[in-house]
């Protein structure tokens, strides 16, 4: 795991969320809640039936350098949940500092979590470290994404100074599924670079993990962004051991959500036999 070169002072959000989610007759419900702010929970409902929606809330309005936020998720047998956030991350400028989000997450068997997160803003000069924890138990599916914009480039910013890390890993029975590192230093060289942004403010990445692929269903998400395909951009999916990972690199988040939704949605069909419901809170 990362270590961080510098300690958070005082002042400093320590947040945190646990949620341990349950399966009652043919309802998930959120069993055991625990917030610590700038972090809560609004109360989950139910567009679907059996799936339980969760609305993740950062009431300070984004994070600073120093802060730390804490989501730890346990889904017991046969729970279905879904997490959302109510709007769009910001990560501001870092004073020195280095803020961090850390998600660890444990399925029991035949559990579905997904986590849907909206789009995560860093701003220039911003110091960032994300970590994504998952241990699935056998029959156990994650399906989540992140998508990420370097920079506010709706005014013409763009990421040339500060440090972004995102670094995923999936494990079952002790073994990994997926470990997935990215390192993106704020630099005007790896701004422009084919092997950096290519000049492109918006990454992201969608997983599916826990079930097998079969080439078909890889294809049809390729198929996907072609029918979505508003603004020139790079995308691939590729197919796991047990599962496939999309991702894109372009100039629109909302392009980058709409394709997901679309494969989310195929894979959901194919794989629960359950379309995809967006969530009430996301933007139309």
């Amino acid at each position: 795991m990362q270590q961080l070169d510098r300690q958070p002072d005082a002042a400093s959000w320590q947040g945190r969320l646990n949620l341990i989610y349950g399966k009652n007759d043919h309802q998930t419900q959120v069993k055991q809640s625990y917030h610590q702010s700038p972090l809560n929970l609004q109360r989950p409902f139910y567009p679907e039936g059996p799936v339980c929606h969760s609305v993740v809330m950062h009431t300070a309005g984004g994070m600073v350098g120093g802060d730390r936020l804490s989501i730890n998720v346990e889904l017991q047998p046969q729970a279905h949940a879904l997490l959302t956030t109510t709007a769009a991350g910001k990560i501001y400028r870092s004073n020195g500092y280095d803020a961090q989000q850390t998600i660890q997450c444990q399925l029991a068997p035949g559990a579905v979590l997904e986590w849907l997160p909206l789009e995560t803003i860093v701003f220039d000069q911003a110091r960032f470290r994300q970590i994504l924890q998952v241990k699935l138990s056998p029959g156990a599916t994650y399906g989540g994404w992140e998508i990420t914009r370097l920079g506010r480039s709706a005014r013409g910013e763009q990421f040339k100074r500060g440090d972004w890390r995102s670094h995923t890993e999936i494990w079952q029975q002790g073994k990994p599924l997926w470990i997935d590192r990215q390192w993106l230093p704020g630099q005007p060289e790896i701004w422009q670079s084919p092997h950096g942004l290519a000049g492109q403010p918006v990454v992201g990445s969608f997983l599916w993990v826990g079930q097998a692929i079969t080439p078909s269903i890889v294809q049809a998400a390729r198929d996907l962004w072609q029918a979505v395909a508003p603004t020139p951009a790079e995308v691939g999916v590729t197919r796991l051991q047990l599962g496939l990972i999309c991702r894109y690199r372009g100039s629109s988040s909302q392009a980058a959500r709409q394709w997901f939704i679309q494969v989310w949605n195929l894979l959901r069909s194919t794989q629960l036999g359950r379309p995809a419901c967006p969530p009430r809170v996301w933007p139309l």
